[in-house]
């Protein structure tokens, strides 16, 4: 901690130029994920997809084997289901619920970092990042736990990569020839 440190009630800008208020400064990994994002969007890619662990909500509501994934479309959210199932690598569709956002609301900033209320942590937490990808690049989020507190067949236990074998199927699927 030093006296650089940001504290709740600060103002940050992000690469994107939008004005957040800290509200939770436990909440530090959507900041840098949504400069990611805006970086990754100034290439005007068709398809942007990230992996984080950024909640404990998403753990909570899904448990530790099944990460929760937000998806910006409906295809990519229904080809992502389809490769999920056919590669053995659950995760389940998580709501970005747009009646959500007013938890994000700030009197301060363009958008507060994190919904003062302690609840839909981890759609709260998608609809903040979903604020910095343009409304024309498909994009999909994972707020996975990352880790298998017990072996399963063919599964160690440890650090896993949930939903990395659906979204690489994915990517073969659409992209393969490419």
């Amino acid at each position: 901690m030093s006296g650089g440190a940001y504290r709740p009630g600060d103002v940050i800008k992000s690469r994107a130029g939008t004005f957040v208020e800290i509200d939770n400064t436990d909440a530090e990994g959507r900041l840098i994920l949504a400069d990611a994002l805006t970086k990754a969007a100034e290439d005007k890619p068709e398809l942007i997809v990230d992996f984080a662990t950024l909640t404990g909500a998403a753990r909570i509501a899904l448990g530790p084997e099944l990460p929760a994934m937000f998806a910006s479309k409906d295809d990519l959210a229904a080809d992502v289901e389809s490769a999920s199932c056919e590669v053995e690598d659950p995760l389940w569709r998580m709501p970005l619920w747009e009646p959500y956002s007013d938890m994000l609301k700030s009197d301060i900033a363009d958008i507060a970092n994190a919904g003062g209320a302690p609840m839909a942590g981890c759609i709260t937490a998608a609809m903040f990042l979903k604020r910095f990808v343009p409304e024309q690049i498909a994009w999909a989020h994972l707020d996975t736990y990352a880790w298998r507190d017990a072996a399963s067949p063919g599964r160690p236990k440890g650090g896993e990569a949930l939903g990395l074998r659906a979204f690489y199927a994915l990517l073969q699927r659409r992209y393969g020839g490419r």
